[in-house]
């Protein structure tokens, strides 16, 4: 075999490799952890908003904190961002389902829930 042989091999399993491998285009996943950033971001401002508060048994039994739990310790205040962890959450599975449309549709609902202001 010649080199120029072996080149076109390698860049006819190259090419191949390529296309049978997961479209990141038809995926979610990079929006996905844009707005789990912003929301983090968000939790962390709301949680540092009223000041202290008394540690939850979960923080007294050395429980790392999650979005979640930060988002449930600030009660009502946190509401929005309880629902925008919620359409992640739905985000996530409509991408491990392939169904790129619903999982737009809940990283949009998630973003605005972002928006909101707490009441």
């Amino acid at each position: 075999m010649t080199s120029n042989s072996l080149i076109r091999i390698a860049a006819i399993n190259i090419i191949l490799l390529e296309a049978a491998s997961p479209v990141h285009a038809a995926s979610c996943k990079d929006s996905i952890w844009r707005v789990q950033a912003q929301l983090d971001a968000a939790i962390e401002k709301n949680a540092g908003a009223h000041g202290w508060g008394p540690e939850s048994l979960n923080a007294l039994r050395s429980h790392q904190p999650t979005p979640r739990s930060l988002a449930d310790a600030e009660g009502a205040s946190g509401a929005h961002l309880r629902l925008a962890l919620d359409a992640l959450d739905r985000a996530r599975a409509a991408d491990r389902s392939k169904d790129i449309a619903k999982c737009r549709r809940e990283l949009s609902e998630a973003t605005l829930l972002l928006q909101k202001q707490p009441q």
